[in-house]
């Protein structure tokens, strides 16, 4: 079918009143607001990585072990994971609008408050306010790009999207590296203050209104939510480290208790905080299940890579640095193709084409030769790179679109927090093998990535026979889905 969708209007209600919301916003208000929302995304994606190349320096200056100033790292990635689904859930209440201008206001202040910080303490709380601001830019970051843009235009914009945010992630640490060459690591933080300052004036001005929805905020699901994936996220991580067995035990069963908890209290809800409606929509849970392993197989080999080319062919670290540039250098090239064309082919079949070229690419990686030109390592990276991009921003596409418009908050956290998850559980697996395989661990995670690449591709082509719903579908409730299609 094409996917592709004619102009359409949707209601809005909002104290008893029933408001028009156009299907897009006018030009040039959709430019400006579109700028607020690649503003505020590339600074969230960006201190998510600077802050790793100025550890050392940190830790120096605080007298602190490298141990304890990683928790400069944790503390933000943590804050985004406890807080991406309900800030989500609570955008489709008071409105995205407010969710992300409120994010970006916090995430600015506690930017400030990072390059004023005397110790670690100080720096680490803020850190973790810094966190819960970039959550409410991620949380809502989707769901709003969908009321900007029409939704004929939904692929090309989401690729825009994941174009920006995965640049970002490329010249994060260089350009930590180079700031941190002609100044002090505070300015790795204040530099935020005008940029952020910017993104909310213009964002004030221009960033649309959304559906509200008409319940109440669900404090305790909230908290369970924040304990489940945090309580697994950090039991992954100790994995990772390899801490102690027991507490490993203790973070799992904790987080699963929650979990089975909130599942419960969550399905008798029509528009769960947790969005199990969401993930009835076979082709909405099979994405999800798409993205968890693909963002797996992508955090596996960037971990397992390093220590290939530089332990086991000697390369330097610069040298690695710059021959993993082609990967996200490939996906940032990509993912605006990809994300256009999603808006005429199915994204199931886009997304199995690229998940296919990475498992195919990290096969090639895995079994370079013993002595490899860096030429031949480029075009393996750039492979890789083509492939995830070409799967990336089609899933997002089919994730946002696939929801009812008025869940797209709930669709927005769902598509970070499986990122997030899949990243974490790749990392630890890592782990894992590196202590299985000592001698061969880096080619073994690479072959596991490859397997879950596999994986991956045949779940997404699965999605060419689901059902999909379309923005102005209800959600399907706790009796099951319906098909659309």
């Amino acid at each position: 079918m094409p996917w592709t969708a004619g102009a359409v209007r949707f209601r809005r209600e909002e104290r008893g009143q029933s408001v028009s919301l156009p299907d897009g916003l006018p030009l040039p208000r959709r430019r400006w607001a579109f700028a607020t929302v690649v503003l505020g995304i590339m600074l969230a994606v960006l201190d998510g990585s600077v802050a790793n190349v100025a550890l050392p320096t940190i830790a120096a200056e605080f007298q602190a072990s490298p141990s304890m100033s990683i928790w400069i790292v944790n503390a933000y990635q943590l804050a985004v994971v406890v807080s991406l689904l309900p800030l989500a859930g609570l955008g489709e209440i008071v409105g995205y609008r407010r969710i992300y201008l409120g994010g970006l206001a916090l995430f600015t202040v506690a930017s400030v408050a990072c390059a004023l910080s005397d110790s670690l303490l100080t720096l680490t709380l803020s850190r973790v306010a810094q966190g819960f601001g970039a959550s409410g830019i991620m949380s809502v970051n989707t769901a709003l790009i969908r009321y900007i843009f029409p939704r004929a235009r939904l692929g090309h914009v989401l690729g825009i999207n994941a174009m920006i945010a995965a640049s970002a992630s490329t010249i994060g640490p260089s350009f930590a590296g180079a700031l941190l060459s002609i100044s002090s690591w505070p300015w790795l933080f204040a530099i935020n203050l005008p940029l952020g300052v910017a993104a909310l004036i213009i964002g004030s001005r221009n960033l649309p209104e959304s559906d509200l929805a008409d319940r109440r905020f669900d404090l305790l699901s909230a908290l369970l939510s924040a304990a489940t994936f945090g309580l697994l996220i950090t039991g992954i991580d100790s994995i990772a480290h390899g801490l102690d067995w027991g507490l490993v035990a203790l973070q799992f069963s904790v987080g699963l208790a929650a979990a089975v908890w909130l599942v419960r209290r969550q399905l008798a809800q029509a528009t769960p905080l947790l969005p199990l409606d969401l993930l009835r929509i076979p082709v909405v849970g099979l994405s999800v299940a798409t993205s968890i392993s693909s963002f797996m197989a992508q955090m596996a080999a960037f971990v397992a890579l390093p220590f290939l080319l530089q332990t086991g062919y000697g390369f330097s670290p610069a040298q690695v640095g710059l021959l993993m540039i082609p990967w996200p250098l490939a996906v940032a090239v990509t993912a605006p193709f990809a994300g256009r064309l999603s808006d005429r082919h199915p994204p199931g079949l886009l997304g199995g084409i690229g998940l296919a070229l990475l498992a195919i690419g990290l096969v090639l990686m895995a079994t370079l030769p013993a002595d490899p030109s860096p030429f031949g390592i480029v075009w393996r990276m750039a492979l890789c790179g083509v492939g995830f991009g070409l799967f990336q921003s089609p899933n997002n596409r089919v994730m946002i679109g696939s929801a009812p418009r008025a869940r797209s908050g709930a669709a927005s956290g769902m598509l970070g927090t499986a990122r997030l998850l899949g990243q974490a559980t790749g990392a630890a697996l890592v782990a894992l093998l590196f202590a299985h395989f000592p001698d061969h661990g880096a080619r073994a995670a690479l072959l596991t990535a490859a397997g879950l690449a596999t994986a991956a591709t045949v779940v997404s082509c699965l999605r060419l026979a689901t059902p999909a719903y379309t923005a102005d579908d209800p959600a399907p409730g706790p009796g099951g889905a319906r098909s659309t299609r």
